[in-house]
């Protein structure tokens, strides 16, 4: 008699920080038996990060269950059409619609704190014009974006981003993976880097089996842990 072996989780980070935010979600699941991986995000374009981490997910055996936190939700929500793709849980994330840019999505909506606190800059691009590079003022990095996490962590965070490039929000979704595969969502009901409503309209749209409500801010799985992680297991146990 043959079972479905569990599905492995893979986590995927957003911009502004990288794969350690995850933390402290990485460290109950694995505690509880479950097989973790948490790959980098490079954050330089939607179309080419979700490419990375489809490839990422397909070289994985068996089935995945693919979590993203912010602009990670973005991510999954075109990375997630991998085959063994079998649901995506979204963390204080936006679920984007296929053709929809994160600019978009978020401009029916009014700002968050996070639009008058982010600093541009240039970088260079081999063979083309420079891009340019999105992150968050340091002095506001810890209320707007790190708001809950303990003070001497959020200033560490503040200097050690990982910023987002200025073309992911623009970058169409060709694909909604939340079309084809059951979803979940956490909104983080606190966050000023997300306006909530964004983040309850794109689960709503996506048909979440279960949207789970958490006074939280953004950086949920580092304020909250175990409630994601509960919501994350909850997932798998749905699927079965």
């Amino acid at each position: 008699m043959s079972t479905t072996p569990a599905p492995t989780i893979v986590l995927v980070h957003g911009a502004f920080a990288d794969a350690a935010s995850w933390a402290p979600v990485t460290l109950r699941l694995l505690e509880a038996g479950h097989t973790v991986l948490v790959p980098p995000v490079f954050n330089r374009s939607l179309i080419g990060d979700s490419a990375y981490i489809r490839s990422f997910v397909e070289q994985i055996d068996g089935p995945v269950l693919l979590a993203g936190h912010s602009y990670g939700g973005a991510v999954i929500t075109v990375a997630g059409a991998a085959e063994n793709v079998v649901g995506l849980v979204y963390v204080a994330g936006y679920a984007l619609d296929e053709g929809e840019s994160l600019g978009q999505l978020q401009g029916g909506f009014p700002d968050s704190e996070l639009a008058a606190n982010l600093v541009y800059s240039p970088y260079p691009v081999e063979g083309g014009e420079p891009g340019t590079d999105v992150s968050v003022k340091i002095d506001a990095f810890p209320q707007v974006f790190a708001a809950g996490v303990p003070d001497d962590t959020a200033r560490v965070l503040a200097v050690s981003q990982r910023p987002l490039a200025a073309v992911a929000f623009s970058e169409n979704a060709p694909v909604a993976a939340w079309k084809t595969k059951p979803s979940w969502g956490i909104v983080s009901s606190a966050d000023h880097t997300i306006n909530p409503d964004v983040e309850r309209f794109g689960y709503k749209r996506a048909g979440a089996r279960t949207v789970t409500e958490i006074d939280a801010p953004h950086l949920v799985m580092q304020t909250h842990p175990a409630e994601v992680a509960a919501v994350i297991t909850a997932a798998i146990a749905d699927l079965g």
